[in-house]
Formats: C-alpha cells, sequence, structure tokens
C-alpha cells in the first residue's frame, strides 16, 4: 500500500498505482504463471510494470549478487512507467531499512544475501541510477534515506557512497 501512495503522490496514473500494488507478487507468489494472470486481469500495462520491478520470475532465483547486477542493468534501460513504480518500491524498502536498524542495530543484516556491505552496495546503486534516470522528489528522497543509512551502518560495500 506504501508504494502505491508513494507513486500516486508523485503524479502516478492509475495503471502504475495498480502495478505499484501488484509489484512483488510475480517474483514472490507464483512467478510466470503469476504474471499472466495479472495480464489477464489488469491488463498488458500493468503486466508490464510488473514483470519491469521484478528481479526475477525464475526458480530457483539466481544467486542475490547476480540477480540485483541484473536488475540494475535492466532498470538502466527501463521504461518511465517501470522507474517510477521500482523507485516507490526501493524508497519503501530503504525506508524500512533504516527504521529497522534504528531499531534492532546489526542483526537486520542476516536478512540480506552477502550482509550490509552488499545490502549498502545495492542501495547505493539504486539511488544513483534513480538519480540520472528519473531525477524527481522520490529519487532525491531515496538518495537522502540511503546516505543516511550508510553513514549510520559506516559500510566499506557502498563504493563511494553517494
Amino acid at each position: 500500500m506504501a508504494v502505491c501512495a508513494l507513486v500516486l503522490e508523485a503524479g502516478g496514473d492509475e495503471d502504475q498505482a495498480i502495478a505499484a500494488l501488484l509489484h512483488d507478487t510475480a517474483e514472490d507468489h507464483g512467478g510466470r504463471k503469476r504474471l499472466e494472470d495479472i495480464r489477464q486481469r489488469f491488463g498488458e500495462r500493468v503486466a508490464a510494470i510488473v514483470e519491469g520491478c521484478t528481479d526475477s520470475l525464475d526458480r530457483p532465483k539466481p544467486p542475490w549478487r547476480v540477480r540485483k547486477e541484473r536488475y540494475l542493468g535492466h532498470l538502466a534501460q527501463a521504461a518511465d512507467d517501470v522507474l517510477l513504480v521500482a523507485m516507490a518500491d526501493k524508497l519503501h524498502n530503504a525506508r524500512s531499512v533504516l527504521i529497522d536498524y534504528q531499531q534492532h542495530g546489526e542483526a537486520i543484516w542476516s536478512r540480506f544475501a552477502g550482509g550490509r556491505d552488499y545490502a549498502a552496495w545495492y542501495l547505493v546503486e539504486l539511488a544513483r541510477l534513480f538519480g540520472q534516470k528519473r531525477p524527481s522528489v522520490l529519487a532525491d528522497e531515496l538518495t537522502r534515506v540511503v546516505r543516511e543509512i550508510v553513514e549510520l551502518v559506516g559500510s566499506t560495500g557502498a563504493s563511494g557512497g553517494l
């Protein structure tokens, strides 16, 4: 729901808002079959946005770093619809990471393949990419939140910071 609100606040339309609500369903709950269900129920544009926000429909999923590097490459070429929804998702995720870190400290990194440094690297790369590809209030906020995370955790994996 939060991702949808961010999309709408950024001027997104109905299809983008629907895709924001569904952005993780194919990736996490059914793969290509779920994506086809979304296409049938909500149309090609919504399905294309959901697919564009997905780092892998394969089972088993490729290794974490491989998936994230491919996803970053994909986003560099993605349509504006995908960039908007993906950026809202990553902003929501980064805010959640920041809050969780403030509440639980270093223990949160056990949820991330590769731990703190890989997670920080990925967040920094996402913030850079969105700042370049789709400059906006959302991109600025993502950069601010990621910078705060990197400063708090002192990550060495963030490759130079933001």
